[in-house]
């Protein structure tokens, strides 16, 4: 297989060479992450600006740009073909819930998928992760099931792995998103100079971890493993908006 791995942390960082080591071992992966830390940036592409691309002395290729950038550029222009499978990670920190929406990480798998290609994301559930190894091997493994068992078309795999022993984890487990509350306010402050500045407030607290979320499954030790999907169309509001139209057109 021919891997194209990315991340949002940037190429120096220790979750993607261990995802780059673990994926060697079961083809040919080519490694293409932006040059610091985008971690937030979600699915945005640079539109401003040319991009450059520079080779690190372990070969990572680095880029000035975002995740997604990263995915673009070398999915259809750094390669010659496009990849079998993008793998996005290890990310230093969960992505469940309303995280998604603004991941970095999920949103190089997303352009992924997006291309037509299998993308799958991964990420290491703690502030401070230490188990590297254990998400690289749940990494494996689930490549080598898609080997044996290819997705039917292109597939956005979510996966988050508690930050354990492997032989701690209780096994996997298929969710769907959890949610949570709304996040802080932006804290205002000053800089040296008396400038006001200001701080993108914390997260919001978990709201569902509930059976079946991602949050409950890594509560509980399991890799949580979540499908993803792009369309974005609220279908049960469809005919309320469609009635509330009809309604403003008559008046």
């Amino acid at each position: 297989m021919r891997f194209l791995i990315s991340n949002d942390d940037g190429y120096f960082a220790p979750g993607i060479a261990a995802l780059a080591m673990a994926l060697g071992e079961e083809g040919d992966a080519l490694v293409c992450a932006p040059e610091r830390d985008r971690s937030g940036a979600s699915n945005s592409l640079t539109l401003d600006r040319p991009l450059q691309v520079r080779t690190s002395p372990s070969g990572f290729h680095y880029v000035n740009g975002t995740p997604t950038d990263c995915v673009h550029l070398a999915a259809t222009g750094l390669m010659e073909t496009p990849p079998d499978m993008v793998v996005s990670g290890i990310n230093h920190g969960a992505n469940m819930g309303d995280d998604t929406i603004y991941s970095g990480t999920v949103a190089a798998a997303t352009e992924g998928f997006l291309l037509g290609i299998p993308s799958i994301a991964i990420s290491l559930a703690s502030r401070n992760p230490t188990h590297f190894e254990t998400a690289a091997r749940v990494a494996r493994e689930l490549v080598q099931r898609f080997k044996r068992e290819p997705f039917r078309g292109a597939v956005l795999l979510n996966v988050n792995v508690p930050d354990l022993p492997y032989h701690e984890l209780k096994g996997f487990a298929v969710t769907r998103l959890g949610r949570r509350h709304k996040s802080a306010s932006v804290i205002r402050s000053a800089n040296p100079r008396g400038d006001t500045i200001w701080w993108v407030g914390p997260i919001g607290e978990i709201a569902d971890a509930s059976e079946g979320t991602d949050f409950d499954a890594i509560e509980r030790g399991f890799v949580s493993i979540t499908p993803l999907s792009v369309d974005l169309t609220a279908y049960p509001q469809l005919e309320f908006v469609q009635s509330w139209m009809e309604l403003q057109n008559a008046e």
